[in-house]
C-alpha cells in the first residue's frame, strides 16, 4: 500500500542556522501537515492523508531522510466516548516513509510491517539501523531492522524471557547505543483492583537484540507510574515523567548505560499540587536542545454523564523547569495553560524556539465547547513559554492522538 504526503516547510527565523520545520498532527487515521511560518510564528494548515488506522506515534530516522509511523484500530484512540473498555483491534502496522529534503513530502517506501497488537510508541536507535515499537496490552516490544534504503526489514528475534513489565508506554535506546529502556507504567489502583507496579526496564542492546539488564522501581514500583523519559543532550542525566503521581524525577545515567536505582531529585509538576483533580496525570516530556530546560505535560479531563469529556477542574498545562548545569536538578519556573484539554503530546523544533502542544480531545467547560487544538508557543531565551494562539482540530474522526515536528536536513 502506498501513501504520499505532501507537506510544506519554512525557514526557522530563530536558529543560528535556519532549519525548515514541518509539523504533523493526527486526527484518528488522518495525518495533517502544517507549514511553520517563523515570522509569526504561525501554523498554516496543509494537506491531509489517511493511513490504514489511527496514528499512534511516529519517529524520524537520525539522518532525517526517513520517517516511521505506527497505526492501530485498537486502544484508547479507538474507544467510543464514555466507553469503559477499549477495543483490541485487528489492524496494527508500521510504515516507512522517505522525507523529501527540499519540500518535506513523505513518500511511502517498501511494505508496511504487520504488528502483533496495538503499538503505543515507536523510536529508532541512535545509529539508525533498527526501529523499536512498544505495546501496552499485552506489554511488550518488537524490533525491526532498517534496510540501507530506509525500508523496514525483518523482525529481530528476541529471547522469550524478556521482562517487559505491565503497560509499556515508551521504548528508547540510550545515548551510548548499548542499552535500551522500556518505560512500563503499570496501572493505578481502583476501587476493585490493586495497583499494578510500574518500572523502567533496562536492557543491554546490540544489533537489535535486547537482554535483561535491570529494573528501576523505587519502593518496589509502588506509587511509581513512569510514562516517558528523555535524555539530557550532553550530561549523564535522564528525566522521567510519573503519570499518576504528577511528578518529574531525575536519574543518573551510569557508565554502563544503566540508571541508578533511586532518583536524585523528585519534583511536583503541578502549579498547585495540593489541588489535584479527579483525573490528573502528567504526560510526555522533552529536554530543550540546549540542555538548560525540560518541559512536561499535565493533563486533566474526565468523562461526563453524557459520555462527553468535560473540564474536570484540573490543570492542562506545560510545566517548565530550569536545569542546574552542575547537579541536573530541575526547578519548576512556569506552568502555562495549553488552552485546551489533555495535551497528550507536544514537541520543540530543533532550534528550541517554538513549542507546539496537542490538546487531544474536545472538552466541555460548562455549556462551552473547547475544541481539540494545536497550541503554539514561543520559547524565550530564559526557557519560559509565551502563548501565541491555538488552531482548532476537527476530531470527529478520532482524537488528536499524536503530533510532532520534523526539521529537514
Amino acid at each position: 500500500m502506498k501513501f504520499v504526503l505532501l507537506v510544506a516547510c519554512a525557514l526557522s527565523a530563530f536558529a543560528q542556522t535556519p532549519a525548515r520545520a514541518v509539523v504533523y498532527a493526527s486526527s484518528g487515521p488522518d495525518l495533517t501537515q502544517y507549514q511553520v511560518d517563523p515570522a509569526g510564528p504561525a501554523l498554516i494548515k496543509g494537506r491531509t492523508i489517511r493511513l490504514p488506522a489511527n496514528v499512534q506515534y511516529a519517529w524520524p530516522h537520525p539522518s532525517r531522510k526517513y520517517f516511521y509511523i505506527v497505526w492501530s484500530d485498537g486502544g484508547a484512540s479507538a474507544a467510543a466516548p464514555g466507553a469503559t473498555a477499549v477495543p483490541a483491534g485487528n489492524v496494527h502496522g508500521l510504515g516507512a516513509f522517505r522525507i523529501d529534503p527540499r519540500s518535506g513530502a513523505l513518500e511511502a517506501i517498501g511494505q508496511p510491517a504487520r504488528l502483533p497488537s496495538r503499538p503505543i510508541h515507536v523510536s529508532v536507535d541512535s545509529d539508525g539501523t533498527h526501529v523499536l515499537a512498544a505495546y501496552n496490552d499485552p506489554s511488550g516490544l518488537t524490533v525491526h531492522s532498517i534496510n540501507t534504503d530506509g525500508t523496514i526489514g525483518a523482525m529481530v528475534n528476541q529471547s522469550s524471557g524478556l521482562d517487559t513489565g505491565i503497560y509499556a508506554h515508551q521504548i528508547r535506546v540510550g545515548p551510548s547505543g548499548r542499552t535500551a529502556f522500556l518505560v512500563t507504567r503499570g496501572n493505578a489502583a481502583t476501587s476493585i483492583k490493586a495497583e499494578d507496579r510500574g518500572a523502567v526496564r533496562v536492557f543491554s542492546y546490540a544489533n537489535g537484540v535486547l537482554k535483561n539488564l535491570g529494573s528501576i522501581a523505587p519502593n518496589g514500583g509502588m506509587d511509581f507510574q513512569p510514562r516517558h523519559l528523555d535524555f539530557h543532550p550532553t550530561k549523564p542525566w535522564v528525566y522521567v515523567s510519573l503519570e499518576h503521581q504528577s511528578k518529574l524525577q531525575l536519574y543518573q545515567l551510569r557508565n554502563d548505560g544503566s540508571l541508578d536505582a533511586l532518583p536524585l531529585f523528585t519534583k511536583d509538576s503541578l502549579a498547585d499540587s495540593s489541588h489535584k483533580a479527579q483525573r490528573q496525570n502528567a504526560g510526555t516530556l522533552h529536554v530543550h536542545p540546549n540542555g538548560k530546560f525540560v518541559y512536561q505535560a499535565n493533563r486533566a479531563a474526565i468523562p461526563g454523564a453524557t459520555g462527553r469529556n468535560v473540564d474536570g477542574g484540573g490543570e492542562n498545562s506545560i510545566a517548565v523547569y530550569s536545569i542546574n548545569q552542575q547537579s541536573g536538578e530541575p526547578t519548576r519556573i512556569q506552568n502555562v495553560k495549553t488552552r485546551g484539554g489533555e495535551p497528550r503530546t507536544f514537541a520543540l523544533d530543533t532550534s528550541g524556539r517554538i513549542l507546539v502542544a496537542a490538546n487531544q480531545t474536545a472538552i466541555y467547560d460548562g455549556p462551552a465547547l473547547i475544541p481539540a487544538s494545536l497550541a503554539l508557543f514561543r520559547v524565550r531565551e530564559d526557557g519560559l513559554l509565551d502563548f501565541v494562539r491555538t488552531y482548532d482540530v476537527d476530531t470527529k474522526g478520532g482524537s488528536l492522538f499524536w503530533m510532532g515536528i520534523i526539521s529537514l536536513p
